[in-house]
């Protein structure tokens, strides 16, 4: 969850690596840190922000200057208070070794209480520092071991996830890093290596990178570098181009990430789909699981495993595969799916979806439905990424890089992908040719119907002016877009910090309708389709009690305009497309109402980006 970045070259490293920490901020952090190699190591870091960071380098003067290597990172706290003591790196007693760490070390209480009986003396708070003083002391107990070897026996002793950047003045013209958990990749330039956490850092310096697996260690120096497993067996690794540039990791003009990636639906959507969705034809190709269509439709069962906004997508999906394909699907929360000892067979597909590919939990379910023998599909935005790797079959959202911390545009481009999913599923099967063809045709529509949708953005802006000072809120929808309900909310809430829940509305009356009063503002998704006049009476109630309402309606909608106080028209849609139409005024209103409020809203705080810890 936090930010790694390091450098080693023929450049200036510092302003190399605090230009990373700044592509990273959208992760989520709570202060920042650097060390170089200039004869000596020299570190600073500081709680707060990377700015906080380069104002403690610019009041120190210049002796970073004609450092050529070195390491830098964000720190999203997990053990230890956010503050300049446990922000990394961290150093050895000597101050001769360096290290960042991302992860969690589980037995780091034994580790740290058998150094500290050794004489070792921790400066901070966090996991983390364990690992540097293990590594000097393994190092020191035998001086023919290299910086390299003394990391590889460090690890043994390590339970947990990690990934790491060591470097040391005793070597100081190499960088030694290791993965298990927690994403690294590396850049391959011109006499040049970057290390990152991701590759937001790297992309404006060279497109060619090597991801590495877990379980993988690699030595980069200024010349080469070398990957191999923690056993020390040398690893041969395919270089990677990557598919995006700088340009797309920038605002373009809009004030934030978030509004940037609001505004980007219709081209992703339209992305998403080129090439698959093939209309002469009234099917999908999908490349990714051709080779594997047949197993999938002959499931006796789906499971879906995600967490926050792809737990939303899933729902979404389990709605469109049952809908077309007729299988019996269930969703399941990753983080859950992983410790109840679910049941899950050879006859079960199980699919993972994750914006980064990285996040812990869900790898964690990806493996354990792999050990109990599942077929196992994964959902993910990021080239190269583990889950992109460790699945079987697989299908890539090509949403772009997403650097709001609240996801809007990946969450559309993996209901579109579960879309077509399910239409694959059902050809030859469950519904006819021309209803595929039908469904087809409406999906491509969905990019200019979002378009319309984004042209009330101004309109949308002032409901939320109106109620910024909400203290809760309640969303409601049924079918297809109850699940919309939930991420709803959860846009709101994570941005904003209003507490917000969502709800298929007929369960209103069962609990929530108690919370009900002329304070709170209730959002109904009450587009026309099957239950169209229950969600009217829905809307009743709450009017009756005095609720605010806020409706999303088709066009045209007068029953609804003479019920809600206000009211967003979205295009008409069947209900299967809906869901990606509904969440676009969702998505703005959270955006306003948490940028009214002051909010930071694509760094809210206490969260991180890529949640790559349990």
């Amino acid at each position: 969850m936090c930010g790694i970045v390091g450098y080693i070259g023929r450049r200036e490293a510092a302003p190399l690596l605090l230009n990373g920490l700044k592509r990273l901020e959208y992760r989520g952090y709570d202060s920042a840190g650097i060390a170089v190699l200039n004869g000596q190591m020299e570190m600073f870091k500081k709680k707060g922000s990377v700015g906080n960071l380069e104002e403690e380098l610019n009041v120190s003067g210049s002796v970073m200057l004609g450092a050529t290597a070195g390491i830098a990172h964000t720190r999203w706290a997990t053990h230890g208070d956010p503050s300049d003591r446990n922000a990394h790196p961290h150093m050895n007693v000597s101050g001769d070794i360096a290290l960042i760490h991302n992860g969690i070390v589980e037995n780091y209480m034994s580790l740290k209480q058998e150094l500290i009986d050794q004489g070792y003396i921790f400066a901070s708070d966090t996991d983390s520092e364990v690992l540097v003083h293990l590594i000097d002391r393994i190092w020191k107990s035998d001086p023919s071991l290299d910086l390299e070897a003394a990391v590889r026996q460090a690890l043994r002793h390590v339970e947990g996830a990690y990934g790491l950047c060591i470097i040391s003045s005793r070597e100081p013209d190499k960088i030694v890093v290791a993965r298990k958990g927690s994403p690294l990749v590396i850049g391959i330039g011109d006499g040049e290596y970057f290390i990152a956490s991701d590759a937001a850092p790297i992309v404006e310096h060279t497109n060619k990178v090597v991801y590495l697996s877990d379980g993988e260690m690699a030595i980069v120096t200024r010349d080469n570098y070398t990957v191999k497993t923690i056993e020390n067996v040398e690893q041969e690794k395919r270089i990677t181009e990557l598919d995006f540039s700088l340009e797309k990791i920038e605002k373009g003009g809009y004030e934030h990430f978030m509004l940037k990636e609001i505004f980007e639906q219709p081209e992703v959507m339209r992305d998403v789909m080129r090439g698959r969705v093939r209309l002469e034809e009234g099917r999908v190709q999908l490349g990714g699981i051709a080779d594997y269509l047949d197993r999938l439709k002959q499931a006796k069962r789906i499971v879906i495993c995600a967490c926050g906004t792809s737990w939303h997508a899933g729902l979404i999906g389990e709605y469109l595969i049952e809908e077309f394909a007729r299988i019996p699907v269930e969703v399941d929360y990753a983080s859950e799916f992983r410790y109840r000892n679910p049941i899950v067979s050879s006859e079960d597909v199980v699919i993972v979806i994750s914006q980064s590919g990285e996040t812990a939990d869900t790898l964690a379910a990806l493996r354990l439905a792999k050990e109990k023998g599942a077929m196992v599909l994964g959902i993910c935005n990021v080239v190269g990424s583990t889950i992109a790797r460790e699945t079987l079959c697989g299908m890539y959202t090509h949403a772009g890089p997403e650097v709001g911390v609240a996801s809007t545009k990946a969450f559309t481009a993996q209901v579109i992908v579960l879309f077509m999913l399910a239409m694959a599923l059902s050809k030859g099967r469950t519904i006819s040719q021309d209803e595929i063809g039908l469904y087809l045709r409406e999906l491509t529509e969905v990019p200019d119907k979002v378009a319309q949708i984004l042209d009330q953005n101004e309109a949308i802006r002032k409901i939320a002016l109106e109620f910024k000072d909400a203290r809760n809120a309640l969303y409601l929808g049924r079918g297809f877009n109850f699940p919309v309900a939930l991420e709803g909310a959860l846009k709101l809430k994570e941005i904003s910090y209003i507490h917000a829940e969502g709800y298929p509305a007929a369960e209103m009356k069962h609990g929530p309708i108690a919370l009900i009063d002329e304070d709170m503002p209730v959002i109904f998704i009450a587009t026309r389709d099957n239950t169209h006049t229950k969600i009217l009476s829905n809307i009743e109630e709450v009017r009756s009690r005095k609720g605010r309402v806020i409706a999303i309606a088709s066009e045209g909608d007068r029953e609804v305009s003479r019920l809600a106080e206000h009211v967003i028209f979205i295009p008409q849609a069947s209900g299967p497309v809906m869901p990606l139409l509904t969440a676009i005024p969702l998505q703005l209103l959270a955006y306003h109402i948490a940028t009214l409020r002051g909010c930071n809203v694509d760094r809210p705080r206490n969260l991180a980006k890529s949640v790559t810890v349990e």
